[in-house]
């Protein structure tokens, strides 16, 4: 394949991603919009997922990790979004995590990183590191999950270019105040169910 071959195809991969984040977002803000997001997985968007895993798994296969010097800034972070969205595949975000964690520096923000990192843990059952993951407690409050060292947590998401956890922890409660998602009703039941789901995709017994 030569040099024109080669860019022709880089720009088509990029396309592609982009259009696979894009509809990603699209489907999200049509959820949000009629509160639907926020009721459990909704089916539509797991089907989102779940296509555009199994495509960023043929991608992986035949190109490695899409970075930037292949598809652009863009189409990395729309790669990373795939990833850091297929939670119903855990053979690929365990895959994306291990290839991303050797790329050379530039290779991906560290952040992005330190956030697919604390995903895979929370689904895990684990405690993240960063404080990146949140979610409702059985008092209503929207928090971050078991973080592994809270009291170094501010020193590590420094490291990665992440501002202060309580800063953060403010932020997120605005813009969820704003989406218009509330508290779940009953959160036992949010919670069995959401354990349930991730023991059947196979990210903890």
């Amino acid at each position: 394949m030569g040099t024109h071959d080669g860019g022709a195809a880089a720009s088509t991969l990029r396309a592609e991603l982009l259009a696979m984040a894009e509809e990603d977002q699209r489907v999200r803000a049509e959820l949000a919009a009629d509160g639907s997001l926020f009721d459990g997985y909704h089916p539509r968007i797991a089907e989102v997922h779940r296509r555009n895993a199994a495509r960023l798994t043929a991608i992986l296969d035949r190109h490695g990790w899409p970075s930037p010097s292949l598809v652009g800034e863009d189409g990395a972070a729309a790669a990373w979004l795939m990833l850091q969205h297929a939670i119903g595949d855990l053979p690929l975000m365990r895959r994306g995590l291990a290839l991303l964690s050797r790329l050379a520096p530039g290779g991906v923000e560290p952040a992005r990183l330190a956030m697919l990192e604390d995903r895979a843990r929370a689904f895990e059952g684990r405690p993240q590191r960063y404080g990146t993951q949140y979610d409702w407690d059985e008092n209503g409050l929207l928090g971050p999950l078991p973080i592994e060292d809270p009291e170094g947590v501010d020193e590590l998401r420094r490291s990665v270019g992440l501002g202060p956890l309580e800063e953060n922890t403010r932020r997120i409660r605005e813009q969820t105040s704003r989406s218009g998602e509330r508290q779940p009703p009953d959160w036992a039941e949010r919670q069995w169910r959401k354990r349930a789901w991730e023991r059947s995709v196979g990210w903890h017994d």
